[in-house]
């Protein structure tokens, strides 16, 4: 089994470097959440390039050479002890030839966003280190639950985190424990067959995605079939599928749970005997919890689902 190594707590004072390490953003979209950081006793410094805007076919937080610049000096600063995306959107997969981790080994740290940053988070843990699978720092600035950053910070401090949820009619019953891979569905299925895909064997994993086509939706899904990734795995959690379809005709597309989207992935699956979620409060959604990428956990599926960290 695989030894995930993880960073040691943060105390207060401890520095927190904010990145951009893909799409571009602006400074008062990313205000909410350097306060939330600062009241919590942390130093949130900035990276070089954080508000940096370079345009090639997309809205980058600057060049390749900038975005690799920062994140290879909040990973290896030794003055920081975390690591924050600012969001996500697309550039993330322009950073992996030329990550950098000397220091990092020697003092790990939490790195922690979601959607694109998915690739990061995969390369992390081939290198033998969990990340958390949550918020990003500008996602507040549109509205999101309290707990949704309160358990991030709670994961900094060192605190256990487990969730109990509801059933859905797509669940398949059943317990498991195993590592948590994934995130964003989109990510994982351009990483397929790259030396910077999770690997899969034995794991647990989780997926979301946000504004896919049905077709594509699916394309991705039977991609992660064709590559024998469901005979590998020992669960599965599927989080937020939203802005799913056609706005035009989809009545629910601005559900964090499409219940098209679930019941297609159920289809595809329904071959194979492990244990199922749907509906985790995780993905680009409203409730997004945080997840421990990396992390053993146990999954037990039934009229509630638990999940143990």
């Amino acid at each position: 089994m695989q030894n995930t190594t993880f960073p040691k707590s943060l105390k207060k004072g401890d520095k927190i470097a904010i990145i951009s390490p893909a799409g571009s953003v602006e400074i008062p979209q990313l205000e909410k959440t350097l306060e939330l950081i600062k009241s919590k006793g942390y130093e949130p410094i900035l990276g070089e390039n954080l508000y940096t805007q370079y345009q090639n076919g997309y809205s980058y937080a600057g060049t390749e050479k900038q975005r690799i610049n920062d994140i290879n000096w909040a990973l290896n600063d030794p003055e920081i002890s975390a690591v924050w995306a600012s969001r996500g959107g697309y550039g993330c997969q322009h950073l992996l030839q030329d990550l950098k981790l000397t220091e990092f080994k020697k003092n790990p740290k939490w790195y922690i966003g979601y959607s694109d940053n998915t690739v990061i988070q995969s390369y992390l843990l081939k290198k033998g280190f969990g990340s958390i699978h949550g918020q990003t720092i500008k996602t507040s600035s549109f509205g999101v639950t309290e707990e949704s950053y309160e358990l991030i910070f709670d994961i900094l401090k060192g605190k256990k985190i487990n969730y109990k949820i509801g059933s859905n009619a797509n669940n398949r019953v059943g317990e498991t424990s195993g590592i948590l891979v994934g995130g964003n569905l989109a990510l994982i299925y351009a990483l397929l067959g790259t030396p910077y895909s999770f690997d899969f064997k034995g794991k647990i994993l989780f997926i979301e995605d946000i504004g896919e086509n049905f077709y594509a939706l699916d394309r991705m899904i039977m991609s992660l079939e064709l590559a024998g990734i469901f005979k590998k795995i020992k669960g599965l959690i599927i989080g937020g599928m939203t802005n799913m379809g056609s706005e035009t005709d989809n009545k629910e597309y601005e559900e964090s749970f499409d219940s098209f989207a679930f019941q297609l992935i159920a289809d595809r699956v329904s071959k194979y005997v492990f244990p199922t979620v749907f509906a985790f409060p995780n993905g680009h959604i409203y409730d997004n919890r945080p997840l421990i990428i990396g992390s053993e956990i146990n999954l037990k599926v039934g009229k509630e689902v638990k999940i143990q960290f």
